[in-house]
């Protein structure tokens, strides 16, 4: 996939959750996860092999801050990492938060469903991630800057 056809290319910095000169944040639009986040290289690369060492450092030293802050502020059942790149072969990793009664718990967001959605915890859930965002923000501040690559 070329950078000009690319969904993950035309992500604009003022969109999202947070960003750095090479990384950003967003809060993915997945029905059903609403603590569902990914950091996406700001340049076009597919594979995690394609970043320098330095970027690679980065890049998981800014999943794992995301994972915490998604731990510390909503104390999820589990953390879902996944970096997968099938459909958008830019490199992203998806950082969940999942709770045991979300509709798909303990399969993947991607599987069938296995209980109905629950509007109430969804709403409440949603209401939080504000405070989660500035909070996220915050962290990923605190790591510094990107080092050059």
């Amino acid at each position: 996939m070329s950078p000009d056809a690319c969904p993950l290319c035309l992500l604009r910095p003022e969109d999202a959750v947070w960003h750095d000169a090479h990384w950003q944040v967003i809060r993915a639009q997945e029905s059903g996860f609403p603590a569902f986040y990914r950091l996406v290289l700001r340049r076009h690369a597919a594979e995690f092999t394609d970043l320098t060492a330095t970027e690679r450092q980065r890049c998981m030293s800014l999943v794992a801050v995301m994972e915490h802050v998604l731990r510390d502020t909503l104390q999820p059942t589990k953390i879902n990492l996944a970096t997968l790149g099938n459909v958008v072969p830019h490199l992203h990793w998806h950082v969940i938060a999942r709770f045991e009664g979300d509709s798909h718990f303990p399969q993947p967001v991607w599987a069938a469903p296995v209980r109905a959605q629950d509007p109430a915890a969804l709403a409440s859930l949603s209401a939080r991630l504000p405070q989660l965002e500035v909070r996220m923000r915050e962290a990923l501040d605190a790591c510094g800057p990107c080092a050059a690559a």
